[in-house]
């Protein structure tokens, strides 16, 4: 159900009304009893989601979720495997590494 905004012409009372869409607006002040009211264009309503689907998470095709599923149920490196992987690498000398050459030649 909306909620419609109203403004009373003779006492300048504002409020809110809670109304179905097909409702006639209101015409008699709550404050003052005089016929004077007006509906207010407001500022509308938030949304309220329900249900499933409204999340990008809910669009997941089956694939999607097997794939994610096997990525998390195998074992990742521990941070200490990982230390010791890159010691590791650092330590080795490149087979192919040559000095490299000075582009610039003095004039």
């Amino acid at each position: 159900m909306p909620t419609y905004d109203y403004s009373c012409e003779s006492c300048e009372h504002r409020f809110e009304q809670f109304q179905s869409i097909t409702a006639k607006p209101l015409k008699k002040c709550p404050k003052c009893g005089n016929m004077s009211l007006k509906r207010l264009i407001g500022s509308g309503a938030g949304l309220i989601f329900k249900g499933s689907g409204f999340y990008q998470t809910d669009y997941r095709s089956e694939d999607y979720k097997k794939a994610k599923e096997s990525e998390t149920s195998t074992p990742s490196k521990t941070p200490s495997d990982k230390k010791s992987e890159t010691a590791a690498n650092q330590t080795k000398p490149a087979k192919d590494s040559k000095p490299a050459k000075d582009s610039q030649k003095s004039v």
